[in-house]
């Protein structure tokens, strides 16, 4: 090894500089409280802009010591030096990954080559340290994060002080490993149909049912927790609290009401707080309250006080609401299964992504009245991040349901009851309840996105041990024998599948204002930017490439009539031939996926017609039209366009139209005249259209 390669002695230093002075700090933190160069510990916490990130912390301490300045170095120029290229500074959460995986190369460094500092990482240690990449890590996409982190060691050479690689790791030619990944496209898993409507169901009881006596049980515990002098008779004479508790005692036992407890034993300080005494003055009826215990029992349910008002089925959904941490009806853990059931409803229904979720404030939802006073639009405000310039977010609006709205205001109203813990964000966690410890300690003011996946599967669980314990089926079932790991990702994912798809009857039919095309529902996801129509229009291809193959399949293209028949015919031969994968047509989604991309017949199947698209004849189009690569449904002219083919299933479809036709105009009293002439026209162009069809036939 060469003598200017070993590694040097750490020099003396002193640097009390701010490692964040060159970023924006959430409002709250101050510059002078954050961490100096020489700190061993950054906690990343004040750079963290959005409200739901963890506080993720830089710990020097585990790295080893004559690697440590490098290191710091390198993190103090991702976060507050220049930029290598003038480009951006990379997030918070990029710098402590960057910070964990090259650490991991740091300490191999150390215990296979510890003479050796990073100016002297040649290529040939390199290769080593990729073939112990490749024996110590499974994962393709964990070995391109741990290569990478010694990519950004390079790029930012110019600022570690001579200390940088002297060599670009990317001219090893075994320093990268080939693609395997089949695919670009989303491969977030959706929610299986026989998952998603129970859990939906579920978490809209919550909302609709449930709510009121979680957040009259919130309500309960914040009064219990008042100061006693504010609740109680402790500044009476001695002998009216007495008085007070013979009255109590005698009231139980007339009534048979039980007294509040757990497990047969009463609760001193529950009866005390309920009478409103000193416990010391209770202490001298002990004998009294036990004897009233064993002839009344002891409840969980009394020391809130609450009358359960929601019912399912008919009957009342809980006994009660206790305050033992970790129990099904405790209100620590109704609260967390109600702020997943509300983040499930507005995931479901809206498109939002987790972090826009987590920038709803009380007051976000708006609500637009028709003339007489009858609510038709739901929209909701909050900041969007994808795609966007601003680290701190752009304004952005979705279009929601009515069902969002209603979990909007229930948490709305759940934070009002907490007045001891105002928030400005309807997702920061509900520290309700004993046992419900802190929240948001590493900075984060809204739950994490690690922490919404543990309600969501608490929110699973909750729902199952329920209806196991009342014997009802409703419960969420297992999917390939296992219960269903629900994540935040799904939502959105699935949302956009039920979109392009549009069943009957379907989540988007009944929320998304039954939208005939993408284009309706741009304002559905926020911003452009926020790739939301992305992911429709995938799904919409899919969904489109499944159609077009079952109808090659079951030979359907070979009865395709009206004007654009053959066109149609000759485009799905094309496509049945460039289908087939090794002699069988593939409906792999991938490859389904990547078909539609490459070979996409432009045939659009639907109710009325199957659309040969071709913008020249479109009628949809105007001439000054630039946009012409899909048919626009909204303005379809099925009875005139010449792209219009028919199936059996179109023309099922018109005849049924026409038999509507013609009752509504026999029905009686008649129609206006000019509505009727208006369906006789409609009608005889539809019989012409079927006529033609059927001529066809023949």
């Amino acid at each position: 090894m060469n003598s200017q390669y070993v590694l040097r002695p750490i020099p003396e230093s002193s640097d009390d500089r701010f490692v964040l002075h060159g970023r924006d700090l959430r409002v709250g933190y101050k510059l002078e409280e954050t961490a100096r160069f020489d700190d061993d510990v950054w906690p990343m916490a004040p750079a963290s802009l959005q409200t739901q990130e963890r506080g993720l912390t830089l710990r020097f301490l585990t790295v080893p010591p004559q690697h440590r300045i490098t290191l710091k170095r390198l993190c103090y120029a991702m976060l507050s030096g220049p930029s290598p290229d003038d480009g951006p500074r990379p997030r918070v959460s990029s710098v402590a990954t960057a910070f964990y995986s090259f650490r991991t190369f740091l300490k191999w460094l150390d215990e296979n080559h510890p003479t050796v500092g990073l100016p002297g990482v040649n290529l040939p240690l390199l290769e080593q340290y990729q073939l112990h990449l490749l024996m110590e890590y499974r994962a393709s996409t964990r070995r391109y994060a741990l290569r990478s982190a010694v990519n950004i060691a390079w790029r930012y050479r110019e600022s570690l002080a001579g200390e940088g690689l002297p060599q670009d790791p990317r001219d090893l030619p075994a320093w990268s490993e080939p693609d395997r990944s089949t695919s670009r496209e989303n491969s977030t898993a959706r929610v299986p149909e026989s998952v998603q409507s129970r859990v939906l169901v579920w978490a809209l009881r919550f909302v609709d049912d449930f709510s009121d006596d979680i957040v009259d049980a919130i309500d309960a515990w914040i009064d219990r927790r008042r100061p006693q002098a504010s609740r109680t008779a402790s500044g009476k004479p001695w002998g009216y609290q007495q008085q007070r508790i013979k009255s109590y005692l005698d009231t139980a036992r007339d009534l048979k009401r039980p007294l509040p407890g757990r497990l047969g034993v009463p609760s001193f300080n529950a009866i005390a707080y309920q009478i409103g005494c000193d416990r010391t003055a209770l202490e001298r009826h002990r004998e009294k309250v036990i004897t009233t215990a064993a002839m009344v029992g002891v409840s969980e349910h009394i020391e809130l006080g609450l009358t359960i008002r929601g019912q399912i089925d008919g009957m009342p959904w809980l006994d009660g609401v206790t305050l033992s941490p970790g129990q099904e009806d405790s209100l620590t853990v109704l609260t967390q299964v109600l702020h997943a059931a509300c983040y499930i409803v507005i995931a479901f229904l809206s498109g939002m992504r987790d972090n826009e979720i987590k920038h709803l404030q009380p007051g976000c939802c708006t609500v637009a009245l028709d003339t007489s006073g009858r609510p038709y639009r739901w929209t909701v405000n909050s900041l969007a991040f994808k795609g966007e310039s601003d680290d701190h977010g752009t304004p952005a609006t979705w279009v929601v349901g009515n069902a969002a709205a209603r979990a909007i205001h229930v948490l709305e109203r759940a934070h009002e009851a907490i007045k001891t813990q105002k928030s400005e964000w309807l997702f920061t966690p509900f520290k309700v309840g004993p046992g419900a410890g802190s929240a948001g300690r590493g900075g984060n003011h809204a739950l994490t996105l690690a922490g919404t996946n543990r309600h969501l599967g608490r929110f699973t669980s909750w729902v199952n041990d329920y209806c196991a314990s009342r014997g009802r089926k409703d419960g969420i079932p297992d999917v390939d024998g296992r219960p269903w790991r629900l994540s935040s990702r799904q939502f959105r994912r699935t949302l956009a599948w039920y979109i392009a798809r549009r069943p009957g009857g379907s989540i988007a039919g009944a929320i998304a204002y039954r939208h005939h095309s993408i284009r309706m529902f741009e304002g559905y996801a926020g911003t452009s930017a926020s790739g939301f129509r992305a992911e429709v229009e995938a799904e919409e291809a899919l969904a489109r490439g499944e159609q077009l193959l079952a109808m090659i399949d079951q030979h359907d293209h070979t009865e395709l009539l009206g004007t654009a028949a053959v066109d149609g015919t000759q485009r799905l031969e094309t496509l049945a031939e460039n289908a087939k994968f090794r002699g069988v047509v593939s409906t792999d989604r991938q490859r389904l996926l990547r078909l539609m991309k490459r070979h996409d017949p432009a045939i659009y199947p639907g109710q009325y017609v199957t659309c040969v698209y071709d913008h020249r004849k479109a009628l949809c189009r105007t001439r000054s039209s630039t946009s012409g690569d899909l048919p626009d449904i909204t303005t379809c002219q099925p009875l005139a366009c010449g792209n219009v083919a028919l199936t059996d299933d179109n023309l099922t479809a018109w005849r049924a139209e026409l038999s509507a036709i013609e009752a509504d105009r026999a029905a009686r009293p008649s129609l206006p005249p000019l509505l009727d002439a208006d369906l006789k026209t409609r009608s005889a162009r539809i019989l012409k259209l079927i006529s033609r069809a059927e001529a066809e036939l023949q």
